[in-house]
């Protein structure tokens, strides 16, 4: 199903009217129209690429799904990627929402690939800002990009409370080694699509404030520029978080290892204590002579050797910290 508005002067005139209807507007200098699609086919989007004078590239990327962020510009009209996201906190797995859109000097057409991706939010972000939209498509594009930036920054926020619990975890008495290894691997690979996700976006908002581009205008200017701020932001947030995992990680190793020599030293320490009275039982186990041989005394010997040599064994390696 195609949604569609219509502002004329900055005031919106009219909803979802038929897509055909589009080119008969274009014409007026006042007017600027929205066209929403979800999970267009190549036949649905021809329509609309006719209306409009799409490149047929730009055509193709919108319909082919996992394409990179990213501003592309053509003759007639500029083609945008983009990824809103979403974490799940139960998992630590990162979802990724992709839209792409066409801009042109008065239409905005966006291409939902995931019926997910939140359309109304984005819808409900122009509708509390009417006096903005005199700015014509720059404003239609500021509230996509607000929302789709905005959840880059929900999630950074959502991944870095995520990982202080795991960091919690780290020097806990009791942890769960596998559930900890699995938890901070699916933490570290929610980043990287992140990382992946946010970092173009900083060239994306760049390029459209670019005055040769005609889209931000004096009045949108600062928005923009707070929408980049968030983009930056959210990327230095999730390289320092991805370093923290990573060594949240070699510090669980490293514990671990650590574990391991103490477990190690403790079990050396007793089989060494138990090898005493082995040794000394064995020794007074030959069949000859020796002092005490055939005595009570001899018993005796072997008795306080053993506990002897035992309890100086035992001390030696508390003092050392391996018992």
């Amino acid at each position: 199903m195609a949604r569609t508005r219509l502002y004329r002067n900055g005031v919106l005139e009219s909803e979802d009217f038929p897509a055909s209807d589009i080119s008969d507007y274009l014409d007026d200098p006042t007017v600027t129209v929205w066209l929403d699609m979800c999970s267009p086919t190549a036949e649905d989007l021809q329509i609309i690429s006719e209306e409009l004078d799409l490149h047929q590239l730009a055509v193709e990327d919108a319909v082919h799904e996992h394409q990179r962020p990213k501003l592309d510009r053509y003759e007639t009209h500029s083609f945008l990627t983009a990824y809103a996201v979403r974490l799940d906190i139960t998992t630590g797995e990162l979802d990724r929402l992709e839209v792409a859109a066409f801009i042109t000097p008065r239409a905005f057409v966006t291409v939902r690939k995931d019926p997910d991706f939140d359309i109304e939010d984005v819808v409900r972000r122009w509708d509390s800002a009417p006096e903005m939209a005199k700015s014509g498509v720059g404003f239609l594009i500021y509230g996509l990009l607000d929302y789709v930036v905005d959840s880059h920054f929900a999630s950074v926020q959502e991944l870095d409370e995520q990982i202080e619990a795991l960091e919690d975890l780290v020097f806990a008495e009791h942890v769960d080694d596998n559930e900890m290894q699995r938890r901070s691997l699916n933490l570290r690979k929610s980043l990287v699509t992140l990382r992946r996700v946010v970092l173009p976006m900083r060239e994306v908002a760049n390029t459209l404030m670019r005055r040769d581009m005609h889209v931000v205008d004096d009045t949108l200017m600062p928005y923009y520029q707070d929408v980049y701020d968030h983009v930056l932001r959210a990327a230095e947030w999730t390289d320092s978080l991805r370093d923290l995992v990573t060594t949240i990680r070699e510090t669980q190793l490293a514990l671990q290892g650590n574990r391991l020599n103490m477990i190690m030293k403790k079990v050396t320490s007793w089989a060494a204590i138990i090898a005493v009275p082995t040794a000394v039982t064995g020794f007074y186990g030959q069949n000859v002579p020796y002092p005490g041989f055939g005595k009570p005394e001899g018993f005796w010997v072997s008795t306080i050797a053993m506990v002897a040599i035992s309890a100086a064994l035992y001390w030696a390696f508390r003092k050392r910290d391996w018992l």
